[in-house]
């Protein structure tokens, strides 16, 4: 594998761009792998990685139904934020956002990370109280976040429009001043790059049909497109349609999927220095390298697999980002797009083992799939490897749900569910 630097770029340029390497070769599906991954997003390419890089497992396959990061790594609108109010995701999303900061350097690929802070808007009383409450709990758990006065918000974001008499008056915010934003495609690009340099078959256009059970219970591989192909292990990774993979290995779990919408407008100059998210009215902003202003909207108000959502949301979430930011009422929308999020009752994510020896699940990340990539993906590797949970995922299981020990993040996914 080539490795990206300053003489390569020379190099290259020299030679009319004829000296670059395929980023990584589309692999045919071999009969057998030690570990099956289903779903080429951040999530299982940053899986595959792990287990080849952390823990030596090269035999490995990521199958993926489309194309590599088809799915909602390529549909999110790039927020990257660890200030989660329980301990147990505080551990998760913190340890995401530790790796985010390396991870163009741990990759050698430019992810195009941005710690540009994320400020969060009260409106009312309860999200005053709430989001106080947040601070005080991650600065307990060492997430910094930081409370602002109106003006404090104003003076960090100059566009956001905190008029008293406004219809959604700025109240305060909390501002985490480490969080940001990153490329989305250039994460599934660059896990799918260094995994493929360390052996990992990457193998698009092969929809997973049915994982196969033996006659002990155990996996024994999964049904494609393409054929079975026999695995030790399968790691179940596939965003909204996880439900379907996993009930035919006869796994039921508590999962709804809904559509995620999301919308740019026509680039303008640097105008929004940071993303700017607004629980009570379901919207937030950021703009992009490219000029654009990224928005996006809480989740349809009906299941489906679709990655198309209804008209009526887009107009309540433009409704509000008008209000908010009156500057950009005379903005043109130039495209908007969805994804397929799947939703716990308790708006957690479940990672880890299942009831089924050799099946792994890594799902129902809601609205925060992209910003847990790495994190997620490092703990999903060590526990297909060892077969064990890691203490930071450990928390995150399946049996939650009948235990009753849940980690109800319902407020502190910022757009609610």
């Amino acid at each position: 594998m080539t490795r990206f630097s300053a003489f390569a770029l020379v190099k290259n340029a020299l030679t009319g761009q004829k000296g670059w390497e395929a980023q990584w070769p589309d692999s045919q599906p071999k009969q057998e792998y030690d570990v099956v991954i289903v779903g080429a997003g951040g999530h299982g390419l940053g899986a595959a990685y792990y287990l080849a890089k952390e823990h030596g497992i090269t035999n490995v396959a990521v199958v993926e139904k489309g194309w590599l990061g088809g799915g909602n790594t390529g549909r999110n609108t790039t927020i990257i934020r660890s200030n989660y109010l329980y301990d147990e995701s505080a551990r998760l999303y913190d340890h995401a956002l530790d790796l985010w900061e390396g991870l163009s350097q741990e990759l050698n690929y430019n992810v195009m990370f941005s710690r540009r802070g994320v400020l969060m808007l009260a409106h009312n009383v309860h999200d005053v109280q709430s989001f106080q409450r947040h601070v005080h709990a991650n600065r307990l758990n060492g997430v910094d976040n930081k409370w602002l006065t109106p003006w404090e918000a104003k003076q960090f974001c100059p566009i956001l429009n905190i008029d008293q008499d406004a219809r959604y008056p700025v109240l305060g915010a909390a501002l985490q001043r480490r969080a940001g934003t990153a490329r989305h495609d250039a994460v599934a690009w660059g896990y799918a790059r260094g995994a493929a340099a360390r052996g990992v078959d990457i193998i698009q256009n092969c929809p997973v049909t049915a994982i196969r059970r033996d006659a002990s219970g155990r996996v024994a591989g999964v049904e494609t497109g393409r054929g079975f192909i026999r695995a030790k292990k399968v790691a179940v990774s596939a965003a909204g349609h996880t439900s379907v993979v996993m009930d035919s290995a006869g796994v039921r779990l508590p999962l709804e999927s809904f559509p995620l919408q999301a919308l740019v407008s026509e680039p303008v100059k640097p105008c929004m220095p940071c993303v700017v998210m607004s629980n009570a009215v379901h919207a937030y902003m950021s703009q992009s390298d490219k000029g654009e202003l990224v928005i996006g909207s809480g989740t349809d108000q009906y299941t489906s697999y679709s990655q198309r959502g209804g008209l009526p949301l887009i107009e309540h979430t433009l409704a509000a980002i008008c209000e908010i930011f009156p500057t950009v009422t005379r903005m043109r929308m130039l495209r908007k797009w969805g994804g397929t999020v799947d939703v716990t009752p308790d708006r957690s994510a479940i990672l880890g083992k299942t009831p089924v020896p050799g099946l792994y699940v890594n799902c129902g990340w809601g609205t925060g799939g992209f910003k847990a990539t790495p994190g997620a993906a490092h703990v999903l590797a060590w526990t297909v490897a060892k077969d064990e949970p890691h203490p930071i995922n450990a928390p995150f299981t399946l049996e939650r749900f009948t235990s009753g020990r849940l980690i109800d993040e319902a407020a502190a996914a910022a757009v609610a569910h």
